[in-house]
């Protein structure tokens, strides 16, 4: 055999090794990425959960209360989908265990049935501290401060979804609905998400809409909910300037009074069937005030015209006699449909804002816009997505929250995993969809084989985490 063909043979024995080796190698990054990310951030899963309150007795303990929970948030970052799940792929996997036992010093991970044990005696106002503390966090370290609008204002979007459908009632506090004789029990939340241009879209506060008896006079709805969770978020965050983005249904007085009263912001979509008084007094003064006109074309979208017109002072006394000085947006955009036709959309917004030409467009496409992002980004990822959010993971109402709790603090932690240098570095061309990031976190938290050693050497390096400017 002549020496250049076994150099060429040695060549080719070695690269299916060097693939492997890079394998493993990503896999470490991701691990490191998910530990370091939770390290570097929230100080470690012990001192993430170490403000919730253990109910159970320590003679019968065998896993500390944070690897229980970070198990369940585990289940939600790896978009296992089921409790019987974590049994399957966590507990009875020999790498998984060895991560666990190196981060809580228990044999493995907990059983998916002592998780609903547990967190059905947790107190759950704890449990949403947690989530509430992790955006708190992120303010105060400054990773939020490029996308406040206008320079100061946090965005924060309040929408509720629907989580939980039963054909039965499934317990003394569920919302019904009669449709044909037939009747449906099912569990709302109304959430405040905080959300960035870029497409962050983090939990900040929930607020479970049920109702207080199995037999109440008038049931819970989103309005009263809003009223609970406003004064809520006011109570955690007194001094946070906050920009609220609403949709129609809380266009009215209560909702301009509470942001009075609470010094916040507001730009509130206005349908043309909201507010009439509002509407006539836009229209009959818009003639007036030519002014009050821009046209706008997209550096992103070329194709695309926005005209905005707006009318400021606008008096509106609502049904308490309560007055209120508000302006209205109106941006019409025209831009080439599917068939490359051109097509018109109405948006418009009533805000406490004082509109100028100088931050009209800011205010429209920076503030406004974005409400659909708890939409897309928030509830469409977590129901969709892989998060399973309208999966039955339990059927003990307090369990049933801690999960609810835990699959925002998941989404949470995935975005700032997906978007943080650390994994741009290890990964500069992606690995395409956070499913696929999802799975190749499972497989790496499966089959990467890490000692103790290198666990603790990841957790006490001192890292910068950095993200992309908006």
């Amino acid at each position: 055999m002549s020496t250049t063909h076994s150099t060429q043979c040695a060549i080719e024995s070695l690269a299916p090794a060097a693939a492997e080796d890079e394998h493993i190698q990503q896999q470490v990054e991701l691990i490191r990425s998910l530990l370091v990310t939770v390290q570097h951030f929230f100080g470690g899963f012990g001192r993430l959960f170490g403000d919730v309150a253990d109910p159970r007795h320590p003679i019968y303990i065998t896993y500390p209360l944070p690897s229980v929970l970070a198990a369940g948030l585990l289940m939600f970052l790896l978009r296992l989908g089921a409790r019987r799940q974590v049994n399957l792929m966590l507990r009875q996997n020999q790498p998984s265990s060895a991560k666990f036992q190196a981060l809580f010093d228990v044999e493995t991970c907990p059983h998916g049935d002592t998780l609903d044990e547990t967190y059905k005696r947790l107190e759950v106002p704890q449990v949403q501290e947690v989530v509430t503390g992790t955006v708190e966090s992120l303010i105060r370290r400054k990773v939020l401060y490029p996308y406040r609008l206008r320079g100061r204002h946090y965005l924060v979007v309040i929408d509720g979804t629907g989580v939980l459908t039963f054909p039965e009632r499934h317990c003394p506090y569920c919302l019904t609905v009669t449709h044909n004789g037939h009747t449906t029990y099912y569990h709302p939340v109304l959430e405040a998400k905080l959300v960035t241009r870029d497409g962050f879209v983090f939990s900040l506060m929930t607020e479970f809409v049920e109702n207080p008896s199995q037999h109440p006079t008038k049931q819970d709805c989103e309005l009263k909910a809003f009223y609970r969770l406003a004064k809520r978020i006011k109570r955690r965050f007194p001094r946070l300037p906050i920009c609220l983005l609403l949709d129609g249904l809380f266009a009215g007085g209560p909702t301009f009074s509470i942001c009075e009263k609470y010094g916040w912001k507001y730009i509130i979509v206005l349908q043309e069937d909201d507010l009439p008084f509002v509407q006539e007094q836009f229209n009959g003064l818009l003639d007036c005030l030519p002014e009050n006109h821009i046209r706008f074309r997209p550096a992103d979208q070329y194709k695309t015209v926005q005209d905005f017109d707006w009318v400021n002072d606008i008096e509106y006394v609502d049904s308490k006699n309560n007055e209120h000085t508000v302006s209205v947006i109106r941006c019409l955009e025209t831009k080439p449909d599917a068939n490359g036709e051109l097509k018109t959309t109405r948006f418009k917004w009533i805000t406490n804002f004082y509109v100028k030409i100088i931050n009209v467009i800011e205010l429209s496409n920076q503030g406004g816009r974005l409400r659909w992002k708890i939409e897309n980004e928030g509830f469409n990822v977590q129901k969709n997505g892989g998060y399973a959010l309208e999966h039955i993971y339990t059927h003990h109402p307090l369990s049933a929250k801690v999960f609810y709790l835990l699959l925002q603090l998941a989404h949470t932690l995935a975005q700032l995993i997906e978007r943080g240098s650390l994994f741009r570095k290890a990964f500069p061309a992606g690995v395409g969809s956070a499913k696929n990031l999802a799975w190749r976190l499972l497989e790496a938290w499966r089959n990467a084989r890490l000692s103790a050693q290198q666990i603790q050497h990841m957790l006490s390096t001192r890292v910068q985490i950095r993200f992309k400017p908006p």
